[in-house]
């Protein structure tokens, strides 16, 4: 990806802890959900379609971290928090994090324009143009997020940013996946 540092032999951790600063801050996260799924349990599991036309579900990915984000295009900091998503899911690798960016009520057309101006981002990409996957989920504001540990439970839901909880943030994704991922060379 076009503008990524190369990936050292360092630690999964110290590389997602070192993850630029600056566009990290997007990543904080603020307020758990009012609304929603409930922690410890499975959220809903059908997540619409990919851009392939294929169903995308939460139990197609047990056995992953899944983060399922929502998002849109006039939405600032969800903007900023796609391409930083991509690098994490790079870094972890996508055997051991998926993450499912869904994007809010928009026409197609502004769903595309967002992936067509970042064609290095690989994440999958689902289109919920009449809100029914963000419905299922609670979701009223953005940008919105929910993490789902490697059984299909859901861990942990934000919504919105503060810079403060930048760290919170990582632990948490970083906690709910396996020692030997974390151990293991960045990339590797």
């Amino acid at each position: 990806m076009q503008g990524t540092p190369s990936i050292s032999s360092s630690s999964i951790r110290a590389r997602v802890l070192t993850l630029s600063a600056g566009a990290i801050l997007a990543l904080a996260l603020v307020a758990p959900a009012i609304a929603g799924p409930p922690r410890g349990q499975p959220p809903p599991d059908a997540l619409g379609r990919d851009r392939a036309g294929a169903d995308v579900s939460v139990s197609q990915h047990r056995g992953k971290v899944v983060i399922v984000t929502f998002w849109a295009s006039w939405c600032g900091p969800c903007r900023r928090e796609l391409p930083i998503l991509g690098r994490l899911r790079g870094i972890i690798g996508p055997e051991h994090l998926e993450i499912i960016a869904i994007n809010y009520k928009e026409p197609r057309r502004e769903f595309l324009n967002v992936i067509r101006g970042n064609p290095g981002i690989a994440l999958t990409w689902v289109h919920d143009a009449r809100g029914v996957v963000s419905a299922s989920y609670g979701v009223e504001a953005l940008p919105h997020m929910f993490i789902i540990d490697r059984d299909g439970n859901l861990a942990h839901v934000h919504r919105g940013y503060s810079a403060e909880m930048i760290d919170g943030f990582v632990q948490e994704m970083l906690a709910l996946l396996p020692a030997e991922v974390l151990a293991q060379p960045a990339g590797g």
